[in-house]
């Protein structure tokens, strides 16, 4: 592998997060030099590898951008907070460690919408080669077994958990033993990127091995501040380390890999974007894309919240004095535990309308009952929440730069229920939710529902708790969306190299044209690991003598 000459680099990827850390495996294991700017620190918490330290850095400002949006309309003009990972490993060291593809329809659709190479078949491959399935029975030709993200099913019975799952089937929903497989209607199980106990990121499985074993440079606590171009060609990054501005410059390509918001703040920053915003900050044009920060999409998650008859057992009670004691030494030995678990248990995934090819709404059983329905914000008492949302969601936002001042955070909004098509779905999901908790045998497990309340009864009563209770799932993606350039509405071709300059892509969950059935990190992971194949595919045609 070529060592690289100063502070020269084959390839300068901006960010360490989830498809960062893959990218950068992929282009060492190839024989790329690559550096890595990563704006947070290390992932050396101890929180980000015990699964259930979710809850303490969910919050934490050391290890997440705590990024607040405008108000919406649509929910009441609130504002809602949204963590993204600021640490190695990105959203998959600070997230709810669930693995969801989403469907088969959602690349389908990505393909037939212009971006040939994204159906279902070409990116299944993908996904396989990403995961390491363990623990449970599936089917080969959908699942990976010796990628370096290692699936598990985690286990911590508890009465409610079995009474959620049971109910669901008793009402109809069919039972579903991989999701991620052929089909994704009905219950089971969620699988979770935890293995003996312990997180698995992309730093852990894919970046701290890159940097062991190619010598990939990462650089933390490093924030990038603005792409620097010779003409139209990316050819560096300008970043802050240490109260130092610095330079890295990059020989092949500069990869952007910040997040959905970060990606088209440091576009925006650095040129790229639309020409009116820029002017207004002072910041020179490089290339007018109207699209850069446009297409923000996000599931809107109002939670359902139920206090358990006296007696039975959730989280809550686990996570102080003796019985969380009890539950360390478990975790210790490796015995079913609550340290060792994503706090989503059960997913039912369901159909607003009969006729649907595929399910639209997904409730997901946590065995815990979190304040105003706050993930991470354990309530006083035992319960349990059901999170709802609308699987493909028509909404959509935006991400601006606030100033030239690379330290301010963007304006940005998804702007939830703005369109008048997600209220029914969003509505059924609700509905489809108090049904479980009035049918056995959940329903004799419930002392009272808490949020919203049996006062809630209308749809208008359901949707206006909705617009002031609901919340992120943070799954925001979009921001970048890949696309033909004709279309004049897309930032990223289907290769996810930005329109109108050269040495320069975008390979995260910003570009997703729509946002899949699911938790966005499995489908982040295999944009990371296609993105790879293409960027050292174009880098050997590179090197073949042109006739």
């Amino acid at each position: 592998m070529a060592k690289p000459q100063a502070d020269i680099f084959d390839f300068v990827i901006v960010g360490g997060g989830t498809a960062a850390g893959i990218i950068a495996w992929r282009l060492g294991e190839a024989g790329h030099s690559v550096c890595v700017l990563e704006a947070g620190p290390s992932d050396r918490n101890p929180f980000i590898h015990i699964p259930a330290g979710f809850s303490r850095t969910l919050n934490d400002p050391k290890v997440t951008w705590q990024f607040s949006s405008d108000p919406g309309p649509g929910i009441a003009d609130r504002s809602i907070v949204y963590a993204q990972g600021k640490t190695l490993g990105g959203s998959s060291s600070i997230n709810g460690m669930i693995y969801n593809r989403g469907q088969a329809a959602d690349f389908d659709d990505w393909a037939q919408a212009g971006n040939t190479g994204w159906s279902y078949d070409d990116v299944l491959p993908y996904f396989k080669r990403t995961e390491k399935r363990i623990g449970a029975s599936f089917d080969p030709s959908f699942r990976g077994t010796d990628g370096r993200l290692t699936v598990t099913n985690t286990e911590w019975p508890t009465e409610l958990e079995q009474a959620f799952h049971d109910t669901a089937i008793n009402i109809g929903y069919p039972p579903n033993p991989d999701y991620n497989g052929a089909s994704q209607e009905g219950v089971g199980r969620y699988q979770s990127s935890i293995a003996n106990g312990w997180r698995v990121s992309t730093a852990t499985a894919y970046l701290r091995p890159a940097q062991r074993k190619f010598k990939v440079d990462i650089r933390c606590n490093a924030l990038a501040t603005s792409i620097k171009f010779e003409g139209n060609r990316a050819k560096g990054v300008n970043y802050r380390q240490k109260g130092q501005d610095r330079v890295v410059m990059a020989g092949r390509e500069v990869i952007l890999s910040a997040g959905t918001l970060n990606s088209p703040k440091l576009l925006q920053l650095s040129g790229i974007g639309p020409a009116t915003l820029l002017a207004e900050h002072g910041i020179s044009l490089v290339a007018d894309l109207p699209a850069v920060g446009e297409n923000l999409k996000d599931h809107f998650s109002p939670r359902i919240v139920a206090r358990a008859k006296p007696g039975l057992k959730s989280i809550n009670q686990y996570t102080t004095g003796l019985p969380l004691v009890g539950q360390a030494i478990r975790w210790l030995f490796r015995r079913p535990n609550l340290l060792a678990i994503s706090p989503g248990r059960v997913h039912v995934f369901g159909k607003s309308t009969p006729e649907l090819d595929n399910p639209d709404y997904v409730l997901l059983f946590a065995p815990a009952s979190y304040k105003a329905g706050m993930v991470g914000v354990l309530d006083d008492f035992p319960g349990f929440t059901v999170g709802t949302w609308q699987m493909r969601p028509h909404s959509s936002g935006y991400v601006r730069i606030a100033s030239n001042d690379p330290l301010d955070a963007p304006h940005f909004n998804p702007r939830h229920l703005s369109d008048p098509a997600d209220s029914p779905v969003l509505l059924t999901a609700m509905r489809a939710a108090r049904t479980l908790l009035a049918v056995e045998p959940l329903a004799s497990l419930i002392d009272q529902e808490m949020l919203p309340g049996s006062e809630f009864q209308s749809d208008d009563e359901l949707m206006d708790f909705a617009r002031n209770f609901g919340a992120t799932s943070f799954h925001l993606v979009g921001s970048c969306r890949m696309g033909l350039q004709s279309d004049g509405s897309n930032v990223v071709d289907p290769r996810l190299r930005v329109h109108g300059v050269e040495g320069l892509r975008v390979v995260d969950a910003s570009i997703m044209p729509t946002i899949p059935s699911a938790n966005t990190a499995a489908a982040t992971m295999m944009i990371g690991e296609k993105g790879a194949d293409m960027i050292i595919e174009d880098a050997q045609q590179a090197l073949v003598p042109q006739n």
